[in-house]
């Protein structure tokens, strides 16, 4: 299946994946911060979301009624219940954890990390109000790929534009079944419910690595210790065990940020 396309693309093909196809780039679009913005304008009107992406990291398309299966605050209170049952006596021991024998000398031991302020499953983190002092979601959005342009994070330059039919941003890892080691299901579920509760949008995905644009990033403590808690029960790597931040460290880096970035190894 094809479908019309955008004007001012740089040449590329289209990809079939299941029973949808997504349009690519050839190359990385050099002029991808002018067009993105122009991309998110109009996606209204051609129903297609752009997403940075390696290509062989699309795989099997993830089906929208997978997403609506998963209950969000069921699925994660029994994680937390489970992961705290792990870690409680990590989190307890005021010792700091040593650091692996792999590590070369004079590296300090790892900082002791009390976990999360929660002992049941709290809720999520409240939806943040739209105000006119916050930018809109393409804003952020747009805003993320030129940071990311200016960065250059490893890898970013093998991306290739793909533009993906999908009802919604945060649906865009489900069409083109990204296939690092996140749950997807769950991820694309947390998704969904970011982008209503704080203006979130999936900007690339590359080296098993998830960037998101955030519009209404929390700006209270205790929201921001909310949320941390939901990225904790991602599963990514990179969310307190690797590089090891404690979680008060964590959440507190939550307020007012304007985007996140998740990974698995």
């Amino acid at each position: 299946m094809t479908f019309a396309l955008p004007d001012g693309l740089s040449p590329g093909r289209f990809v079939p994946l299941g029973p949808t196809s997504v349009w690519v780039s050839d190359d990385f679009p050099s002029d991808v911060r002018q067009l993105w913005p122009r991309l998110l304008d109009g996606r209204r009107e051609h129903g297609l979301l752009p997403l940075l992406c390696w290509l062989d990291e699309m795989g099997k398309p993830l089906g929208p009624e997978e997403v609506d299966a998963v209950r969000l605050e069921e699925v994660l209170a029994a994680d937390f219940a489970e992961y705290r049952r792990k870690r409680l006596p990590f989190w307890t021991n005021p010792t700091p954890a040593p650091v692996p024998e792999e590590e070369e000398e004079g590296i300090e031991p790892w900082p002791h990390d009390p976990g999360p302020p929660f002992t049941h499953w709290p809720g999520l983190a409240p939806r943040m109000p739209v105000t006119s002092a916050c930018p809109t979601p393409e804003e952020a959005a747009s805003g993320l790929v030129s940071e990311l342009v200016e960065t250059a994070p490893y890898g970013l330059y093998d991306c290739r534009l793909v533009l993906v039919p999908a009802r919604r941003g945060s649906d865009a890892l489900a069409v083109t079944g990204w296939s690092a080691e996140a749950p997807l299901p769950l991820l694309c579920a947390l998704l969904r419910s970011w982008e209503d509760r704080f203006g979130a949008e999936a900007v690339a995905v590359f080296g098993s690595e998830l960037y998101v644009s955030v519009a209404r990033p929390p700006v209270e403590a205790e929201h921001a210790d909310l949320l941390a808690l939901e990225h904790v029960l991602s599963t990514a790597d990179n969310i307190v065990d690797d590089p090891p931040t404690p979680f008060p460290e964590y959440a507190a880096d939550l307020v007012g940020r304007a985007s996140w970035s998740f990974w698995w190894d």
